[in-house]
Parts: structure tokens; C-alpha cells; sequence
């Protein structure tokens, strides 16, 4: 018990210590911000598995880390109440979490689109959006995608499908339900590229040997905080929990914990 003990408090330490640095630029949350982000008196945090923006385990112990994870940790902590993490297949199904109220938090893409069901804090991190192909795909470079025949995969239910689906004039879009089956799409050459955020396709290619992520970007996601529609109340609060994150460094921090690459200005 003790050792299971010792585990988790190491697991949750660059937490603590994001939360032990900023807590003295933030005011304690009163009560009408508590009950707007933690209405059950627990944070319920939203993930799904297999993006560094969301949840990833990392380390020789597997620990799980994650923007939306660790976040959720800090702004719990910050809070004073407890978390419980609430795991999900894809983003799409953290989304309609949200907007049922069965979740309290998750830091995901703020397109148009997501806005109109959940609220937003302001932007924390802009990613690139890429596109993963296997060797011998007919795509060999960002250029040759929106082109007859050309099968591109994408997240069931995600932005990027609802994007690329209004920009391609010749190529066809594969929804994925998960990303688990999307790299077993592409090893068995039923899309001939994946598209998503380059900080999901980086992880994806790490676990799959003759696969690369394109050169350059078909464009960016706005990361930030997103909270069911109706509380407002809260977003003032979360809007000083982000400049403080983001000021003290605190945030690149978690960015590093989670293995994030493809952030703007990154290749």
C-alpha cells in the first residue's frame, strides 16, 4: 500500500508542483465559481486515449499524462476538490459529454463548430494539423492529398472532418471510429493517409514502423479549456488559471510531460 502510495505521488508531482507555483498569483475560488466547474463538488474530466493534447501514458511506469489530464489535475487541485477522470473512445464522444453535462472540463480544439455547444477559454496552444502516410502510399507529399481516388482517414465525429470535408473537391474521407482501428486502416492500405493534430500523428508513428508524418500543414488548431454551456460564471476564473499556467512556464512544462510535438512554429 505504501509503495502504491509512493507510485501515485510520483505520478501526480509535476502536477502539484504547477498547481504550488501558480496558487499564489490566483485568488481562491469563491462559491459561485465552484459550483459553475464543479457543480457535483468533484471534477469530472473528459479524455480519450492516444493524444498528447488529451491522455498518453508515459515514463517506464506508464504513468498517464496529457494536456486534458494533467490540466484537469491542476485546475482540481487549484479548486480544492476531488477529480475523476472520464475515459472515452474519441474526442467526438467528450464533446457530447460535455454538452449532456456529464462531464465538467476537457482542453480540446475550440473550432466554430465545438463552440456552438460548449464554452471556451481563451487559446493556450496552437498545434499544427498534418497527415501520416505508410511507405508506398500514392501520397507522398501534402500536394498530392486532394486528388481523385486518394482515401484520407480521419477521427469519426472530429474537426477535421468536417473541414476537410468542405475543402477537398477530389479526394475521399474515411471516418475512423477510433485510433486504434485508424492505424490498422492505413497498415492494411484501406485509406492511403490519416489526418489529425501532428501532436496524435507523431504518437501514431512512433508505434508504426515505415510510417512518416508529411512535411508542412493543411492548417492549426486553437487549443483551450472547454466547459458545458451555462457556466459562464466560471470562465473568468479559468481565463486567470491559463495566463497563470502559460506565464510561469508551468504550461510548456506539461506540453514537454505529455510529449506534445507539432506546436506552431515546430516541425
Amino acid at each position: 500500500m505504501r509503495i502504491l502510495h509512493r507510485l501515485l505521488l510520483s505520478a501526480l508531482l509535476p502536477i502539484i508542483l504547477v498547481v504550488a507555483g501558480c496558487a499564489a498569483t490566483r485568488p481562491a475560488p469563491d462559491a459561485a465559481t465552484l459550483a459553475a466547474l464543479a457543480p457535483t463538488g468533484t471534477l469530472r474530466v473528459g479524455v480519450y486515449p492516444g493524444s498528447p493534447t488529451s491522455m498518453v501514458l508515459v515514463g517506464k511506469t506508464g504513468e498517464k499524462a496529457g494536456l486534458a489530464h494533467d490540466l484537469g489535475f491542476a485546475l482540481g487541485a487549484a479548486l480544492g476538490v476531488p477529480v475523476k477522470l472520464v475515459e472515452f473512445s474519441r474526442v467526438a464522444q467528450v464533446i457530447d459529454a460535455l454538452k449532456a453535462g456529464q462531464v465538467d472540463f476537457t482542453f480540446t480544439n475550440a473550432s466554430e463548430s465545438r463552440a456552438r455547444d460548449v464554452d471556451f477559454a481563451p487559446t493556450l496552444v496552437r498545434l499544427e494539423l498534418g497527415y501520416l502516410v505508410m511507405q508506398g502510399s500514392p501520397i507522398g507529399a501534402i500536394s498530392d492529398v486532394d486528388k481523385p481516388g486518394m482515401r484520407v482517414g480521419v477521427s469519426q465525429g472530429s474537426t477535421s472532418q468536417g473541414v476537410l470535408g468542405r475543402q477537398f473537391k477530389n479526394a475521399t474521407l474515411v471516418p475512423a471510429p477510433s485510433l486504434d482501428l485508424a492505424q490498422e486502416m492505413l497498415r492494411q492500405q484501406k485509406m492511403d493517409a490519416f489526418a489529425t493534430n501532428k501532436g496524435i500523428l507523431f504518437e501514431l508513428s512512433d508505434a508504426m514502423p515505415n510510417s512518416r508524418v508529411l512535411q508542412g500543414r493543411w492548417g492549426y488548431e486553437a487549443l483551450a479549456i472547454a466547459i458545458p454551456k451555462g457556466r459562464q460564471t466560471g470562465l473568468p476564473y479559468l481565463l486567470r488559471f491559463g495566463q497563470d499556467m502559460a506565464a510561469s512556464g508551468q504550461l510548456q512544462s506539461l506540453v514537454q510531460r505529455a510529449g506534445l510535438r507539432g506546436t506552431a512554429g515546430s516541425e
